[in-house]
């Protein structure tokens, strides 16, 4: 995949979509590119976050451990991005990622995306953005549950 064709791929994901190409492209040319296979896994529930992923292609699942063994709660796919939670609030990772085909991904690390933050505050407001579009989600399928239950 060429610089251009990763910039193309990073415009598509709504926290970027509205960056500049120039900025996109360094974030694409300083980021690393990564190759999983089916069952492999991109990083562990309780691991120290270092970096956030962008799926280029393939599926991954999102699970987290319970008493009665790993729940699936997502899956993941082209232009989906992971792994914010842990670098921009400084916790362990809350859930495991798991390959389930052959999977890219290009890898951001927290110092590069908290550089890019820095440098271009543009980025931090799509990031906020988006991640209070996944809060109220998150919150509409708690609603979802609760109203399930008390009937």
């Amino acid at each position: 995949m060429s610089l251009q064709q990763e910039v193309d791929l990073l415009r598509k994901i709504p926290m970027f979509a509205k960056i500049e190409p120039a900025k996109l492209k360094l974030l694409a040319f300083t980021s690393e590119r990564l190759s999983y296979s089916d069952g492999d896994v991109l990083f562990r529930q309780g691991e120290a976050g270092d970096a956030a992923f962008v799926i280029i292609s393939g599926q991954a699942e999102i699970s987290i451990a319970t008493d009665e063994g790993p729940l699936v709660v997502a899956r993941l796919s082209d232009h989906d991005f992971v792994g914010e939670i842990a670098i921009l609030c400084d916790v362990p990772r809350t859930a495991t990622v798991t390959a389930v085909t052959n999977l890219e991904a290009l890898c951001i690390s927290k110092d590069l995306f908290f550089r890019m933050v820095k440098e271009f505050p543009e980025i931090a407001i799509e990031v906020m953005r988006e991640l209070a579009h996944r809060l109220e989600n998150t919150n509409a399928r708690l609603r979802e549950v609760a109203g399930g239950r008390s009937r």
